[in-house]
């Protein structure tokens, strides 16, 4: 066998695919989560002048920040699954290479 033809065994079969990065979605999530929850508690009437906007705000960030993690997750399984139907199957060649012996 020549150094130009590789080894049958060297062949493999590999699926190959885009896959999202669902920690990004979570973050992203959390974010939209945050203002989302800040814009609601700015726009949806007086707050009580004894909490303050700030409290206020906080209370109802422990209910937008992990509804928008929910979304985020949603959307990145859901293009995760889209990325699996959009795989290839290609012909991988692995190949070992030696560092050289020093003299």
């Amino acid at each position: 066998m020549t150094d130009s033809q590789p080894d049958r065994d060297a062949l493999t079969q590999v699926r190959v695919r885009r896959a999202p990065r669902l920690p990004v979605f979570l973050v992203l999530g959390a974010i939209v989560g945050a203002i989302g929850t800040l814009i609601v508690t700015a726009t949806v009437g007086q707050v009580d002048a004894r909490v303050g906007f700030g409290a206020t705000f906080g209370y109802f960030c422990l209910y937008g920040v992990p509804a928008g993690i929910v979304v985020g997750a949603v959307v990145g399984l859901a293009l995760d699954r889209r990325s699996q139907r959009r795989s290839r199957i290609v012909t991988a060649e692995h190949e070992r290479v030696e560092s050289p012996t020093p003299e």
